[in-house]
């Protein structure tokens, strides 16, 4: 059900999008309601993993973004290197996610995570919509990184990353600050 429904909404911004004659991206690629539901299913799964004792562990610890957030130096970037830093974070993430998606056994957790999985990518996909440009595959080891050792973890960070970075690039992105009279 959470799957649908976000790559639904996703979808439909994109076909609106990609619609012959029209110029640039619609407004509601910049809707926050989207962002907040794929937040939304982000904790839904974190707190599915938090209960999650069997068939969920991880057989190595995995590299994921920091969450936290100077303002100042955040506030100080432009746009670009915010985007190359989100862009790497989400790379991090999907590559992370994408490996217990591999390894969970437990079939309850198995769609909560594919379809973290494939939100992450969609984000990557909105980012792109709005010409913010996906980083290159090698981040070149500049991004602040630290590493989980527990599922929980990972989408604790995947929410909290969501909730912070991505956020505030989207909330300053060019595209979505067009014609706000």
């Amino acid at each position: 059900m959470f799957l649908t429904s976000g790559l639904i909404a996703v979808l439909l911004m994109v076909l609106e999008w990609t619609r012959p004659g029209l110029p640039t991206p619609l407004r509601p690629i910049c809707d926050p309601r989207v962002l907040d539901r794929f937040i939304k299913e982000a904790r839904d799964t974190e707190a599915a993993t938090r209960g999650c004792r069997e068939g969920c562990g991880l057989a190595e610890p995995l590299t994921v973004p920091l969450t936290s957030v100077d303002y100042s130096i955040w506030e100080n970037k432009n746009v670009q290197e915010q985007a190359r830093e989100v862009q790497a974070g989400l790379s991090l993430l999907g590559q992370a996610i994408n490996v217990v998606r591999a390894s969970v056994t437990n079939s309850a957790l198995h769609s909560l995570i594919e379809n973290s999985y494939n939100n992450i990518r969609s984000i990557g996909q909105v980012l792109n919509s709005l010409n913010i440009q996906e980083a290159p595959s090698s981040t070149g080891g500049s991004e602040d990184t630290w590493r989980v050792t527990t599922t929980s973890e990972l989408f604790r960070v995947h929410t909290n990353f969501l909730r912070g970075k991505v956020r505030l690039l989207l909330s300053s992105a060019p595209a979505c600050n067009q014609d706000s009279s």
